[in-house]
């Protein structure tokens, strides 16, 4: 009788250790979750400062002309070298001096994950 106690007590604490063993890596991988989050926030005000630092060339930053701006080509990869198959894009309307930077990123078998940012550049009106 003392053995199945000993047997049942074993099973018990087993399956603690293994729920603790789960719990832990739902951690990690919530942990990695807020840590791309945070850097894409970071990566997209990083972008937005840099325009607001070069007003004169903020054409340059949008869609596929950011590419040969180095500025916005090195943030671009930064980006790249930051997140997770990594990506970053910025459009500029002119007329209207928004601009919308779009990050993206996809971790392992996860879904593309995307932040988003506006802002206007100009302070007039």
């Amino acid at each position: 009788m003392m053995l199945i106690e000993v047997l049942v007590s074993i099973l018990i604490f087993s399956i603690g250790v293994l729920a603790l063993v789960g719990l832990q890596a739902r951690m990690t991988a919530a942990q990695s979750d807020a840590k791309y989050r945070a850097d894409a926030s970071y990566l997209a005000n990083e972008v937005v400062g840099m325009m607001w630092s070069d007003l004169a060339h903020v054409t340059n930053y949008n869609g596929t002309a950011c590419t040969s701006h180095t500025r916005c080509s090195d943030w671009q990869t930064k980006v790249s070298n930051t997140l997770p198959n990594g990506s970053g894009s910025v459009i500029v309307n002119a007329a209207t001096q928004e601009v919308t930077v779009t990050v993206t990123w996809r971790h392992g078998s996860d879904d593309q994950h995307t932040y988003s940012a506006r802002t206007r550049l100009s302070t007039a009106g």
